[in-house]
């Protein structure tokens, strides 16, 4: 695909020699005589990068620059003048200008940085599709109540630089919410680094997260740099925080609070500027009280907190999140997306999911895989997951006293018959034989959402 480039000069003999040489080297060229003109000329394409002249009759090059840059901020300006100092150089940079190129114009100089500011806007344009395409693979799925609010507060959360604590089972998406938070921060094109605490061994430990010099042991054959000094100016993830050491644990305190560390045997200080996260599906403070977490440590990293819930407990993103996991596994198989029965999303909806969204993806995958035909029923569906009693019925179970049980089947029927007649109170008052005041109070003493009811019959 041909590269176009603009020539913007009042002089036509330069103008035409830009033109020719620029033709030369493969660029379709597009050319105006002033920064009006080329103002208009822009309305109907766009080049890859503009040469562009600062004296020029009526808006001159510098006021041009301005609104070129400020409608078009991607495109390469390369400012050419004939009146050259320095001042002007370094204020059209200021501007925004990629490069000053003095006239007279050396030919082979313009085509190079030409070539090179081209280059530039492509790399640029690149990296910014491998970041939509990161943000989308790290998407949150979810509309529930629950999630919107963790969405609201990653947003929040994410433009600052303060450390930040994930709680939540195993499976349910706490890596996600440590990414979303690098992405939509201001450290978003530096380095996210990963740490999996549970799955290095204590004597590796030290030597992952810090780094060795060579000698430091045995099969230090040379220096390596740690995960925290990968992590500089960008993210660190500390996955798994409750499995570590004590020992390791003060570490991590002194790099949170110095900001500097030594290489295992260094003995140079090392400063590194790298935002901790840290994540963990075990209760901190319990863990703080029982002497098997640094307290100290639990409050540094406990800045905001973000707890992401049990799929159990936001029922409702079933539905989305099997929507998209059989999208992503059809494009990956290249198997049409398969349709789910009502008895087959009746069965995945009722089971508790112990393993979370990790255990539903799981599923997905061999359902897209193994199914014998274009639509999921309740017979694909593995046995340990049809034979589960239905969530409901769990529910009753909860407690030991006949008012709690009541409570919790009062509630559910309450939420099945306000979905049943579309959230509409006086509707459903007049079905289950009660008064709208009621069914109002019995909504409010039991904390069901009622945003999308209505209160007229």
């Amino acid at each position: 695909m041909k590269t176009t480039v603009m020539v913007v000069d009042d002089e036509k003999n330069i103008r035409e020699a830009l033109i020719g040489v620029l033709k030369d080297e493969g660029h379709e060229v597009m050319a105006a005589e002033s920064g009006e003109e080329a103002l208009k000329r822009l309305e109907t394409k766009v080049p890859d990068a503009i040469l562009l002249d600062i004296w020029l009759p009526g808006m001159d090059g510098t006021e041009a620059l301005k609104e070129i840059k400020a409608r078009y901020p991607n495109i390469p300006v390369i400012m050419i003048s004939g009146h050259a100092n320095i001042e002007t150089a370094v204020r059209t940079t200021k501007l925004g200008a990629y490069d000053f190129i003095e006239k007279p114009l050396s030919l082979e100089k313009v085509t190079l940085t030409v070539e090179h500011a081209i280059e530039k806007k492509r790399l640029i344009e690149e990296n910014s599709n491998l970041r939509f395409k990161a943000s989308a693979k790290y998407q949150i799925i979810g509309s529930s109540p629950a999630m919107q609010s963790l969405n609201t507060d990653i947003m929040k959360a994410a433009p600052s630089n303060s450390w930040a604590l994930i709680t939540g089972e195993n499976g349910t998406g706490k890596e996600l919410v440590a990414r979303n938070i690098h992405l939509l921060s201001n450290r978003s094109g530096k380095p996210f680094i990963e740490v999996n605490c549970a799955a290095i061994p204590e004597e590796l430990i030290e030597s992952e997260l810090f780094g060795h010099e060579k000698g430091a042991f045995t099969s230090a054959v040379a220096q390596k740099k740690g995960k925290f000094d990968l992590a500089d100016k960008g993210t660190i993830f500390l996955d798994e925080i409750g499995d570590m050491s004590l020992r390791t644990q003060a570490k991590i305190l002194r790099v949170l609070q110095e900001k500097s560390f030594e290489r295992v045997g260094g003995t140079e200080l090392i400063t590194v500027d790298a935002r901790v996260i840290a994540a963990t599906n075990k209760n901190l403070k319990e863990e703080a009280a029982k002497g098997r977490f640094r307290e100290d440590l639990f409050y540094r990293l406990n800045v905001i907190p973000f707890h992401v819930p049990p799929l159990r407990e936001r029922r409702e993103d079933i539905p989305l999140l099997m929507e998209h996991f059989l999208r992503e596994f059809a494009r990956e198989t290249a198997r049409e997306v398969l349709e789910v029965n009502k008895e087959a999303m009746d069965v995945l909806y009722n089971y508790d999911w112990p393993g979370n969204v990790r255990e539903l993806k799981n599923l997905i995958e061999r359902l897209v895989i193994m199914a014998p035909s274009h639509r999921i029923t309740a017979e694909d569906i593995p046995a340990y997951i049809r034979g589960a009693a239905p969530a409901q019925t769990r529910d009753l179970f909860k407690s030991d006293l006949l008012k709690e049980a009541r409570s919790h089947f009062e509630r559910e029927f309450i939420i099945r018959k306000l979905k049943e007649f579309g959230g509409n109170i006086a509707r459903t008052a007049e079905a289950i034989g009660i008064e709208r005041s009621h069914l109002y109070r019995k909504i409010k003493s039991y904390g069901i959402e009622h945003d999308d009811m209505t209160e007229n019959a």
